[in-house]
């Protein structure tokens, strides 16, 4: 029983993300220890609406979506 209930208590935490701000102009990252969901959000004056946007997926630190 005490295997079991640390198994789940591991999965858990390898699961639950984390979020982290960044000051460059409103990107979001959550982070886990087996996946890493990035939303950008960083001013770029060389775009027309003054920002670059997009979404990064890795999962064990290999990039599976980005946008």
């Amino acid at each position: 029983m005490k295997k079991k209930l640390a198994l789940i208590i591991t999965l858990i935490v390898f699961i639950i993300p984390i979020p982290v701000y960044y000051k460059d102009g409103g990107s979001v990252a959550y982070k886990a220890v087996l996946y890493e969901i990035i939303k950008y959000h960083r001013l770029d004056r060389q775009s027309d609406t003054g920002y670059k946007t997009g979404l990064e997926i890795k999962v064990l630190g290999k990039t599976v979506f980005n946008k």
